[in-house]
């Protein structure tokens, strides 16, 4: 389902809530212009977040960050790419959930523009696939190192189709994220 409102077209993703976002880009010979977030047109999308947070980070290509969650104090987040490309990746971790374990995948990029909204009860994480990659996220909850949570990125039973063929690189804290059966998850 897709729905444009204001200067965004909102595209309802495989798993219910979770929608990639197509801003409208103003562009000539000087260069371009684009709305990133207008709580307006959010709104009126049914995407009704009060962001508090923002964060942004810079990695090279092959770095892996995920999958990520908070537990008690779950993040819906808003994400895009400054500078490179990524694909970015929301498992659905919400109980009563029907798509439960699942998970949906977009390519992001300072070329595309795209935006990705991955509401409260998903993991997060994504891969670079350019040499690098400036990411940022709007949060809706604060960050509390206490009470993050992970999963395994390759988990087989989520069995992401990540499309880097290379090594990835990993931080020692997502090296050792349990699979998803064996979390003890009070999402």
């Amino acid at each position: 389902m897709e729905k444009i409102i204001g200067n965004f077209k909102f595209i309802e993703a495989s798993i219910k809530d979770v929608y990639i976002i197509e801003p409208k880009v103003y562009g000539d010979s000087r260069g371009y212009f684009m709305e990133t977030y207008k709580e307006s047109s959010f709104n009126e999308a049914g995407l009704n977040y009060t962001f508090v947070q923002d964060n942004e980070s810079r990695s090279h290509k092959g770095v892996l960050r995920g999958l990520h969650f908070q537990k008690t104090y779950p993040q819906a987040k808003l994400v895009r790419v400054l500078e490179g490309e990524v694909f970015d990746v929301a498992v659905d971790l919400r109980k009563d959930s029907l798509t439960y374990g699942k998970w949906v995948g977009v390519i992001l990029s300072a070329e595309n523009k795209k935006q990705f909204m991955i509401p409260r009860g998903f993991a997060h994480g994504f891969v670079v696939l350019s040499d690098t990659a400036t990411f940022c996220y709007k949060c809706d909850e604060l960050y509390h190192p206490e009470d993050e949570g992970g999963i395994m990125w390759n988990d087989k039973d989520i069995n992401i189709t990540w499309p880097y063929d290379g090594e990835v690189s990993l931080s020692e804290k997502d090296k050792k994220h349990p699979s998803l059966k064996e979390s003890k998850l009070n999402i």
